[in-house]
């Protein structure tokens, strides 16, 4: 490994003069000289410091008498206290100044490797021992795949396989590929490899030392079996659905999903019914609530669904949901498992988003794999999936992804059965940077430093959204400016368990904000959620996951006179280098990952600052957003920034636009035809692209999302509906606000736009197919489709 750092936390200055620090000043120039760097502080405060910053650390020496004292004790045992939180099995040696063994608390002896009298040895055989325990330790650290490769590196062996640069040697004979090679480095082209190297394993057999890398993050992630995959969490989407169910069995799906939940159906050929979640005045996407997953609730779905009168059978062979959703919404894990364990065998829990919850007991039984034989015994348990995306949150390369797999004996999962479905989605050529990414990743999380690492993003964004109401209070006490700011889509108040004692959020203690799950609940129809039908406790909020509110709309649904559209602030952030996660009509989304420091947000609150600066000074709108104003200068050119988001208010309140997303998403399309069916039809030639006026009573042959608020609203297969219906009027409301305001329209996947209007195109059945499709389905088929929907 590179060098390492050793701290030294010892009461001794080295410029004291004394015996013990001209020995530790001794000590330590032989620790440099085997290679370690030497970090010498002499208090327990300045330890704490360089705990929090340096990750480096190879090993650690530490006075017990240490200054400060605390009532817990002296300094030193604040810092042994701080590194067995920190970082596991981190060798420490602890410094004594007498024979005092037998005061110190049992404790003590499982934190250290061993004691150190100064005086007693030689500086050469004091930092031998340091530096011996440094040194294993580090090799020790790396985990499995990530070890081999640097060995293999090591090994400088020439490449006589794929890939043909040759471990970076091909673009050296290039101007182009020489300086491909400068930007990226001579390690990551040489740690590109083929499959053919053997001492590393094999992904799709997984062995060596990928399958250890994946039997160890199934140790740390809580699973039976863990699969790494190098596409994304789109990936283990559609295997996990290709694995799960078959051609015309009926899948249950959260319509809350992610377009691979929908390719996955597509291969299968499975006939979906689709589960309605809940949402709230600011359109923001809720959880299912409790009433739409009971079993008679399903049974009353599967029943009226068009597409389940041929099905092979009315049982449902596969769940999927979304946990967490984008806006950060966590599920109780079991009682939402002991709730679908009446109606599915098999429970996929989409946590593209939520890699980390294992991981801090905030998040404790919200996760997939904490729905184990302990929280559910019995024979009911169905068998539990869960996909994480963990680039998204943790540190791994973009692409790298996990499926995680806890079976249960009523829907056994085999696993060489899995691995073809596995091998269908996944690659021969896989990057190995990216499989030791994810190696690396799971390491990470894995002992104490884990759950530090998450809980110091926990406290940045529990430090942000106090801030942020603090700000707020302070604005409006002021009186020397409009008494408004942006807010955090939270809880206004928190009770203390412990005393039943009520708190305004800001005032809370951090470590309750920290530690009790139960502040971050969405109690049952409070209204700063905004959702209906949830139980106590059912649904929580992510607190990493930072919602920020716009004036003129709240979560109720109430929209005031004037307001501040969220896409013009967004629009603003990016001009400071702000690029936020994503944006609603009134919300904005930011995330806190491990990544997040004081600086980082510190910035994001003086540009919120800004922005309201400029918005109350009447700023030309070409000084706040000049690249809007130079691309559209007919449509912006002088008009100010309160102008523009006053007329965007007006048009959105007007329009009713966040109204006709909420009628658009709880009033589902009717199924008319399986989505593999239309896929089929959109290959061969059988559809077509037509304007939104002509879409009444047409069969979609494409999926349609609208970003906001990235949830499919129409699927492939569904009627559009009449021209007066909640589908139709809403994207007529988009694709009229895309007119009005150039530079700040939706993103629409599925839909294209005519170049010489602008008019929204879709993908629909032609005229011929729809009708022969009509004619094609049974006859208990065409019955509840005419029941429940006359097509045009």
């Amino acid at each position: 490994m590179a060098e390492g750092t050793v701290l030294v936390a010892v009461t001794e200055h080295p410029e004291d003069g004394c015996a013990t620090a001209g020995q530790w000043t001794r000590i330590a120039e032989r620790i440099r000289a085997s290679g370690l760097q030497v970090r010498w502080v002499v208090s327990a405060s300045d330890a704490e410091a360089m705990l929090r910053t340096e990750a480096g650390l190879a090993a650690a020496v530490v006075a017990w008498d240490l200054l400060p004292r605390t009532e817990d004790g002296p300094g030193g045992a604040t810092v042994l206290r701080r590194i067995g939180r920190r970082f596991q099995n981190l060798p420490v040696f602890l410094v004594m100044a007498d024979e005092g063994l037998r005061e110190l608390p049992l404790w003590v002896s499982q934190s250290v490797v061993g004691y150190v009298w100064p005086l007693e040895d030689t500086p050469a055989f004091i930092a031998g021992r340091i530096t011996t325990a440094a040194r294993a330790y580090q090799d020790a650290l790396l985990p499995p795949f990530f070890k081999a490769l640097r060995r293999f590196d090591d090994a400088h062996e020439y490449s006589w396989h794929t890939p043909a640069h040759s471990g970076g040697v091909a673009f050296l004979k290039s101007p182009v590929g020489r300086a491909f090679h400068d930007y990226f480095g001579e390690r990551l082209l040489r740690s590109d490899l083929s499959i053919s190297v053997e001492e590393l394993g094999s992904l799709f057999e997984h062995t060596g030392p990928i399958g250890e890398a994946e039997r160890n993050a199934a140790r740390v992630f809580g699973s039976d079996r863990t699969y790494f995959v190098l596409h994304g969490d789109s990936t283990c989407n559609r295997l996990i659905g290709h694995f799960s169910v078959t051609r015309d069995e009926i899948a249950l799906v959260d319509r809350n999903c992610h377009k691979s939940v929908l390719h996955g159906l597509v291969v299968s050929g499975a006939r979906p019914v689709y589960l309605v979640p809940t949402r709230n005045g600011y359109g923001l996407a809720g959880p299912l609530p409790p009433a739409e997953i009971t079993a008679d609730s399903v049974a009353a779905r599967i029943a009226k669904s068009p597409l389940t009168g041929d099905a092979v059978s009315s049982r449902v062979q596969y769940t999927v949901f979304t946990n967490s959703t984008y806006d950060g919404l966590c599920y109780d894990a079991v009682a939402v498992a002991r709730t679908f364990a009446a109606s599915t065998p098999r429970l996929h829990f989409d946590e593209a988003w939520f890699a980390y919850a294992r991981f801090h007991p905030l998040y404790a039984g919200r996760y997939g794999m904490s729905v184990d034989e302990e929280a559910f015994p019995g024979p009911d348990r169905p068998t539990v999936f869960a996909s994480q995306s963990t680039h998204k949150l943790l540190a791994a390369l973009s692409q790298g992804a996990m499926v995680h797999v806890r079976p249960a004996p009523r829907a056994p999962v085999e696993h060489d059965r899995f691995n073809e479905a596995l091998m269908m989605h996944g690659t021969t050529s896989p990057l190995y940077p990216m499989i030791a990414s994810l190696d690396v990743a799971t390491a990470m999380m894995d002992g104490p430093q884990g759950q530090w690492l998450i809980g110091e993003a926990i406290s940045e964004a529990i430090r942000f959204r106090q801030e942020m109401v603090r700000i707020g209070r302070r604005i409006e006490a002021a009186e020397d400016r409009p008494p408004w700011f942006f807010g955090v889509w939270q809880p206004g108040e928190v009770t203390d368990p412990a005393n039943g004692t009520r708190l305004p959020f800001d005032e809370a203690p951090a470590d309750l904000l920290r530690t009790e799950a139960s502040c971050w609940h969405l109690a049952p129809d409070a209204d700063w959620h905004g959702f209906l039908g949830l139980a106590d406790g059912y649904c929580m909020l992510d607190p990493i996951k930072v919602t920020l509110t716009c004036p003129g709309l709240d979560a109720t649904g109430v929209m005031s006179d004037w307001g501040i559209p969220a896409r013009i602030l967004t629009a603003y952030l990016s001009t400071r280098g702000i690029v936020v996660e994503k944006t609603d009509s009134y919300t904005t989304l930011v995330l806190f990952s491990m990544g997040i420091t004081k600086g980082k947000w510190g910035t994001l609150l003086d540009a919120l600052m800004d922005f309201k600066d400029l918005y109350d000074g009447d700023a030309p709108l070409d000084r706040v957003l000049p690249v809007l104003v130079a691309e559209h200068p007919q449509r912006y050119a002088g008009r100010s920034l309160r102008a523009l988001c006053q007329e965007m208010h007006d048009h959105l309140r007007d329009a009713r636009l966040v109204e006709l997303l909420d009628m658009a998403f709880q009033q589902l399309p009717e199924p008319v035809a399986p989505p593999q069916l239309c896929y089929q039809r959109l290959i061969r030639g059988g559809t077509e692209r037509i304007r939104l006026a002509d879409a009444p009573g047409r069969v979609a042959a494409a999926m349609v999302t609208v970003t906001p608020p990235g949830i499919p609203v129409l699927m492939p297969g569904e009627s559009i509906g009449e021209e007066d219906g909640p589908l139709l009027r809403y994207l007529s409301a988009l694709e009229s606000f895309d007119r009005q305001f150039p530079g700040f329209g939706s993103e629409t996947h599925g839909v294209t736009r005519a170049p010489d209007t602008g008019d929204y195109l879709i993908e629909c059945l032609r005229p011929d197919e729809q009708e022969g499709l009509l004619s094609a389905v049974t006859p208990t088929q065409r019955r509840r489709a005419q029941s429940t929907k006359t097509m045009g």
